[in-house]
């Protein structure tokens, strides 16, 4: 084959390859979780692409019932949020917190890590343990059953 016709032929394989249609850019991706909370006061939880943008949502909203951003701490990030669940959990002695849970593929497997981490059996100092809010994976509030 000719050098120039090579030459030619290259050219005109470039043009095709750089004129293909490409796959369309995704247009969201997966969200994260961020999770603050002002100890007896408040908390916050937003859902964004990025942690700045999820703890600055959900430091604002900790900050509407705390008074102040200063007194909100960043609990949690998980990124995908996946399905995500607040328990509340209290122990005999009346000692009570939030734990979060994030990061599970779909609602059956949220609930299955749920019920294990509120197995009285298995931790019997637990006087009160349950899901108060979920969350799918898209960030919305879905009802509690």
């Amino acid at each position: 084959m000719d050098p120039t016709m090579v030459r030619y032929t290259a050219l005109a394989l470039v043009f095709v390859i750089s004129s293909a249609p490409t796959a369309p850019a995704q247009e969201t991706g997966p969200i994260g979780i961020a999770i603050t909370e002002a100890p007896e006061m408040g908390g916050g939880v937003c859902f964004a692409d990025n942690m700045d943008k999820a703890f600055a949502c959900a430091r604002e909203q900790c900050a509407s019932e705390a008074g102040a951003e200063a007194d909100c701490y960043r609990v949690r990030w998980c990124y995908p949020a996946g399905w995500s669940a607040d328990l509340f959990v209290q122990n005999q002695d009346g000692f009570h917190s939030h734990d979060y849970l994030c990061g599970w593929t779909d609602r059956e497997s949220l609930e299955a890590a749920i019920a294990l981490k509120c197995d009285r059996e298995r931790y019997p100092y637990l006087m009160e343990c349950m899901a108060v809010r979920m969350w799918d994976n898209d960030g919305n509030a879905v009802e509690l059953e």
